[in-house]
């Protein structure tokens, strides 16, 4: 059941809070290298006169170091504070695309090394964020508004990212736009590591376990789900290339992209507006459903204008489904492991969006552009199918939600040093 959020209950109600927009900025900048990375690699190793192959082998090299990474340094996070690691993951992160674009491909072993190193280090800021919300806001409703903004904003980034990045190719060249925006993602990291709220920040006191955050049952049925969530959204990308080849109109793959983008907006925002009762879980449920079912009429695959509309109804769900997903992060991950669970929820779904693309790629060589969207409709029903399934463990969260902290500057300091008591407890039931 939802509820129209009050007047100072919006989005810029969470703007206007202390450290809040620094926060959300410095998080979007940081980003920005590992947002546009497969892009940037793409026009580099093309401008040097590489192959599609050889930027197809940097930036699978780039995603897998990512994917390792990501919860690794999550849980050095959780251990050791915010800018112990933040901060130096994104100057060597950065220190590997400087060394690619100072020596450029001619040396492939170097080079493959320059995009490991990159993607080994890239910086949890995304889940660092969702760490730190708790202690910024405070009260609960407040911190789920916040996590359907945050997944609002990635939508701007991913689409004002790449715009960011063809201007300055278009004004210097790719090397010097590798350079330019890797120095942005260590301004923004340094941003966020300054800030008071990344200093103070301390994890919940956490039980010694070598799985971490992956011990919660319901976090693994989660994770689940979104490895076929992301699955769903990479295959929808090399789709709509065959789909905009099949016009003989390359610019269509844009219009639907935008569209999806433009979908996963509107609904992020009319998410976000509402205050929402009821276990986030099947609230989720329910969301993946509706997700899956957008998708689906993909494989009709009509005319230019029919098709983008379509699009734009296959990513209304989206930033929904991950504002959701957040809050269900925070209630499964274990005590002082929840920067560590939020890294592995974009570790699974950049992973199944990998896989997606590539089995998108064959379904389309083998049976046309259909296929290809056919593996996006499979992709969300089996997403829903891990939810129903696991339902009993993720019915019981680890981490239940509690009354809202109070505003006293005492209570507020609590949370910052110890971990948020409104959203994440740090008494482990199981």
């Amino acid at each position: 059941m939802a509820t129209e959020a009050t007047a100072h209950g919006g989005y810029l109600d969470i703007l206007r809070a202390p450290h809040a927009a620094r926060l959300l900025a410095g998080t979007l900048v940081g980003r920005l290298p590992n947002g546009v990375g497969p892009i940037a690699l793409t026009l580099f190793v093309r401008d040097q006169g590489g192959s599609y192959t050889l930027a197809g082998g940097l930036i699978a090299a780039y995603g897998v170091a990512t994917a390792v990474g990501q919860p690794l340094l999550g849980r050095a996070v959780d251990l050791k504070g915010q800018p112990r690691v933040q901060l130096p993951a994104a100057v060597l992160s950065a220190l590997g695309m400087v060394l690619l674009a100072l020596t450029g491909i001619d040396h492939l072993a170097l080079a493959y090394a320059a995009v490991v190193v990159a993607g080994l280090f890239t910086p949890p800021l995304e889940g660092g964020l969702r760490a730190l919300w708790p202690s910024v806001l405070g009260r609960e409703d407040r911190v789920h508004r916040a996590y359907a903004m945050d997944a609002v904003a990635q939508e701007v980034m991913f689409t004002v990212g790449p715009l960011l990045l063809t201007l300055l190719v278009s004004l210097w060249s790719p090397a010097a736009a590798l350079l330019v925006i890797n120095v942005l993602g260590v301004l923004g990291a340094l941003a966020v590591v300054l800030s008071e709220p990344s200093r103070t920040w301390r994890s919940a006191p956490r039980e010694a376990h070598w799985l971490g955050a992956l011990r919660s049952p319901g976090l693994l049925a989660l994770l689940g789900s979104f490895f076929f969530v992301g699955l769903a959204l990479g295959s929808i990308t090399v789709a709509a290339v065959s789909y905009a080849d099949d016009r003989g109109t390359p610019a269509v793959y844009g219009w639907l992209m935008a569209a999806l983008g433009l979908g996963a907006l509107v609904g992020g925002v009319t998410y976000g507006a509402r205050q929402w009762s009821g276990a986030p879980e099947r609230r989720l449920r329910v969301l993946v459903l509706l997700l899956a079912v957008c998708y689906l009429p993909l494989v009709l695959t009509p005319g230019p204008v029919a098709m983008t509309g379509l699009a734009a109804l296959s990513g209304v769900f989206l930033a929904p489904v991950l504002a959701c997903a957040f809050i269900v992060v925070d209630r499964h991950a274990p005590a002082g492991t929840v920067t560590e669970a939020f890294s592995w929820l974009v570790t699974t779904f950049g992973v199944g969006s990998a896989l997606g693309s590539a089995l998108a790629g064959p379904a389309v060589e083998l049976a046309g552009t259909v296929a290809g969207f056919a593996v996006a409709g499979a992709g969300g029903l089996v997403a829903l199918l891990v939810l129903l399934a696991t339902g009993r463990v993720l019915h019981v969260p680890v981490s239940p939600a509690s009354p809202a902290v109070p505003a006293e500057p005492e209570a507020r300091h609590a949370v910052g040093a110890g971990g948020p008591t409104s959203v994440h407890t740090e008494k482990n039931t199981h």
